[in-house]
């Protein structure tokens, strides 16, 4: 059974796509996204979740033409996730068949829809998911997170990220551009950016070693510079961050 997402920001082509989802007995689930940018939120919630979560999606069926990102925008954004969902394009265009099986899509679908062309690209799909490799213990992180700015979805490279900070359950990106705020908690955030150079010094804050310009120690407090901002590092987490600071200069 597959978990599926509709995205077309044309309402009646929307509606009907989901109608013939709904409609065919290997689709567990299927919801709509009028646009890629809600559709890129849906997805990486979908991410955070893991592929057995109860957010999991397992294939996009995506137009092409919609304003903003276009469907192949939002297919090359999939790409650089570590295992993104299958995508079937949808579409009313046949010029794009090339750039979208370049993009690993598993199906091309024309517009209008027919019901039996629709649910031989659902077979394929539920094939390829089905014979997709076992997950491996630790997935390599992407090397853009997606935030929200006005309105707009931006992306970030976690290599420009200096530090984190924890807001309940949300985390701020610092950067040396500005910061941004994500829907993720900060613990979360720890564990898939480990293997990138990134340390918990307290219970709000990360820091990229990388972005480390100093290390402050001043009558038994510990900090870190890291560009113009100094942050406290707690007891507890002091004598990790000297050792891997200390490796990272000798090593």
């Amino acid at each position: 059974m597959l978990r599926a997402l509709a995205v077309d920001d044309e309402k009646p082509s929307l509606e009907e796509l989901l109608y013939l989802l709904n409609a065919d007995p290997r689709i567990a689930s299927a919801e709509g996204a009028s646009d890629a940018t809600e559709a890129l939120r849906r997805i990486n919630r979908a991410l955070e979740s893991g592929p057995d979560g109860p957010d999991a999606i397992d294939v996009v069926f995506l137009d092409i033409h919609m304003a903003g990102l276009d469907g192949l925008d939002l297919a090359r954004l999939l790409t650089g996730f570590a295992r993104p969902p299958l995508v079937v394009f949808v579409t009313a265009h046949e010029g794009f068949a090339v750039q979208a099986f370049d993009l690993k899509a598993v199906d091309y679908v024309l517009k209008p829809v027919r019901r039996e062309r629709l649910a031989e690209a659902i077979r394929r799909a539920a094939q390829l998911r089905d014979a997709a490799p076992p997950i491996p213990v630790h997935e390599p992180d992407p090397d853009q997170i997606p935030v929200e700015l006005g309105g707009v979805t931006r992306f970030v490279t976690v290599d420009d990220i200096t530090h984190v900070e924890a807001q309940g359950d949300y985390a701020r990106l610092h950067t040396p551009q500005g910061s941004h705020l994500v829907r993720i908690p900060l613990s979360t955030l720890e564990e898939r950016w480990r293997a990138r150079g990134f340390v918990r010094i307290h219970r709000r804050h990360l820091v990229a070693l990388r972005h480390v310009g100093e290390l402050r120690l001043d009558a038994g407090t510990v900090s870190v510079l890291v560009g113009s901002v100094e942050l406290q590092v707690s007891r507890r987490h002091a004598r990790e961050l000297r050792d891997l600071l200390m490796r990272r200069t000798t090593g």
